[in-house]
């Protein structure tokens, strides 16, 4: 005989059978959630881009200090390299130091120019924007003899009264440039149009300019010598080595000024190692420069 199902029964099953289809269909769900949420966490896997604050009082401190004396304190503390060799100054009267405002130039491609946001919310002149009197604008270009731009963009860095401009790559209408009167460093000059080259992608992110790295707000420091860049994380133990360095060159100067000869007797010298009884340090002791009073002495350095 034909079995009978009880309608209880059959519910129950009808029950169980959905309740297993929610069940994968929610795990699927999450599985995919989760895909989501790693691929996000993914994108954001980066340290921040800025390495620290310094102040307008040890900006103005940086800035009194030559680059040879900013590279020094870099080398006696073994920071890599922070000369950028790329950027050399428009004119010889220009010398710059500011916190650094990044603008990064990607290769053009067709959907980089359709993707890059149009005209004045371009983020070459969200980077503008953000310059003033305490602000080098950085610009990593993609070539050396790429142009950054000329006189009708660069008339904005003039109104904003820039701190200064470095890049490793090329400017338009130097003259023009040079009359607006604002510091400005780069590899050289050009007549070459930019955007067939490169276009501005990204404002404030991490740059390498001629190999070197450049966060934004680190200080940079120009002179007739190159472009200085100066972590904001190390820059105030950075300024208490090349100015105490900075003092003592001074010294044995003058005094081979006052006594003529070979400077080996004095120089170089490395910080952190002079001897008390070497003769620099016989020499700086005369100038009342001690290990109690200065951190260029064996056994006194502070880095």
């Amino acid at each position: 005989p034909q079995q009978c199902h009880h309608p209880t029964t059959i519910f129950e099953e009808i029950l169980t059978m959905l309740s297993s289809t929610f069940r994968r269909a929610a795990t699927a769900a999450a599985s995919r959630s989760n895909a989501t949420i790693n691929i996000a966490q993914r994108t954001m896997a980066m340290g921040p881009a800025q390495g620290g604050e310094i102040s307008d009082e040890l900006l103005a401190k940086l800035g009194s200090l030559s680059t040879q004396a900013l590279v020094d304190g870099l080398w006696v503390m073994g920071w890599p390299a922070s000369q950028i060799d790329g950027a050399r100054p428009l004119h010889p009267s220009h010398k710059c130091v500011g916190r650094a405002v990044t603008l990064n130039f990607v290769p053009a491609r067709p959907d980089i120019a359709q993707d890059k946001p149009p005209g004045g919310e371009s983020p070459e002149y969200e980077a503008f924007e953000k310059c003033g009197p305490n602000e080098v604008l950085v610009m990593s270009s993609v070539g050396p003899w790429e142009s950054i731009g000329g006189d009708i963009k660069f008339l904005r860095l003039k109104q904003r009264n820039i701190g200064g401009l470095v890049s490793d790559g090329s400017v338009r209408d130097t003259d023009e440039i040079i009359k607006y009167g604002f510091p400005c460093f780069s590899y050289s000059t050009t007549a070459r149009q930019g955007p067939a080259a490169m276009q501005p992608w990204e404002c404030n992110g991490v740059v390498s300019v001629s190999g070197v790295t450049v966060r934004p707000g680190d200080a940079i420091v120009g002179d007739q010598d190159g472009v200085v860049v100066v972590p904001a994380k190390v820059a105030e133990t950075v300024y208490n080595i090349a100015h105490g360095r900075e003092e003592i060159e001074e010294i044995v100067k003058e005094e081979l000024i006052k006594n003529p000869g070979p400077p080996g007797i004095y120089y170089p010298f490395m910080s952190g190692k002079i001897k008390v009884d070497s003769p620099l340090g016989k020499l700086l002791a005369t100038k009342g420069i001690t290990p109690e009073n200065s951190n260029q002495f064996e056994g006194s350095a502070d880095w």
